[in-house]
């Protein structure tokens, strides 16, 4: 035989060299839940080593990630029912937590990248990402309440917001209220194909923010069509999305791979949270080596295309790469 492939595998200098898929924290981008109140750490018990974290306490949190190497964070509110509504006003409100949270991490650490959540079921009492009218989610009437709160996180001080709402033309109309306010330098990442999925679980465990009535099939993808999230990219793409998202990761990463082949943008993904608990739950009961799995599962969504990755793993990550 003249070609033997194992002789670029028969060491581990040679297989680094030829390696093919680099991996390293600045690829990642670790989600963080923050909520209203002090000395705050509540661990997510459908998401082991993950907390619900008061600003006092989050604040360390974040420079122990720095410290690992771990640049980039999603931040999301945890916000009492109370303070919910319809029309989800508590999201752009001057006394907002979300956004002073924002504020004292950026002066904190002005030098890290923090993207926001854009969506109204954080803060909506009916639970959905776009506004809610006799039983419909309104889909044009939606786009004036993402841009208040868009605008209020942008002066807060976020870098990147993270419309994760999939209400159509909300990119194009995110773009021109930055624009129009002299926030040109705010940065887009749409959740351009964001499926209808199984795995989001956990998330809502954490911020308590399932629909209180139906689903969210009729804004979110259907698991089954690939080439509409070619359609829903290019339209993300075409308004001014400065990045293009997949969500979930490990079950779509054939959507991950063709945006990566169709867009001269970066493409990112979200390992959601059911897909990191189901890790840490096989993990748990022996069937899985923890590190191994995490770090394949890791490698298998930047060897598909991402560039940045969503994960809840980044700091086990970080840790495990420092060692």
């Amino acid at each position: 035989m003249n070609i033997r492939p194992r002789r670029n595998r028969k060491n581990s200098v040679i297989r680094a060299m030829v390696e093919e898929t680099k991996l390293g924290t600045e690829n990642l981008i670790y989600p963080l839940f923050v909520e209203d109140g002090k000395a705050i750490k509540t661990e997510i018990k459908s998401l082991p080593g993950n907390y619900r974290w008061s600003i006092d306490t989050l604040l360390p949190e974040v420079e122990s990630c720095i410290d690992l190497g771990i640049n980039s964070f999603v931040l999301f509110p945890a916000i009492q029912e109370s303070l919910k509504d319809t029309e989800a006003s508590y999201s752009y409100a001057n006394d907002n937590f979300y956004l002073d949270a924002i504020r004292k991490i950026k002066d904190e650490f002005p030098h890290i990248s923090l993207m926001s959540d854009v969506a109204m079921d954080p803060y909506s009492s009916d639970g959905h990402d776009g506004l809610v009218k006799n039983g419909i989610v309104l889909n044009d009437e939606t786009l004036p309440i993402l841009g208040q709160m868009s605008l209020a996180q942008a002066q807060a001080g976020i870098d990147i917001l993270g419309p994760s709402d999939m209400m159509d033309g909300r990119v194009g109309y995110l773009r021109d209220v930055l624009d129009i306010n002299d926030y040109k330098d705010v940065s887009i990442m749409s959740y351009s194909a964001k499926y209808a999925s199984a795995f989001y679980g956990p998330f809502r465990d954490a911020l308590d923010s399932a629909p209180k009535s139906g689903d969210k099939k009729s804004y979110q993808m259907n698991p089954a069509n690939k080439r509409e999230a070619l359609l829903e990219a290019q339209l993300d793409f075409e308004e001014g999305a400065d990045m293009l998202m997949v969500k979930p990761a490990t079950c779509y990463l054939d959507v991950i791979h063709i945006l990566k082949e169709n867009f001269e943008i970066p493409i990112t993904a979200y390992n959601v949270s059911g897909e990191c608990a189901m890790i840490y739950a096989a993990s748990q009961n022996g069937w899985l080596d923890y590190n191994a799995a995490m770090s394949e599962m890791l490698l298998s969504i930047r060897r598909a295309g991402a560039d940045g990755i969503l994960t809840y793993f980044a700091k086990d990550f970080a840790n495990l790469v420092k060692k």
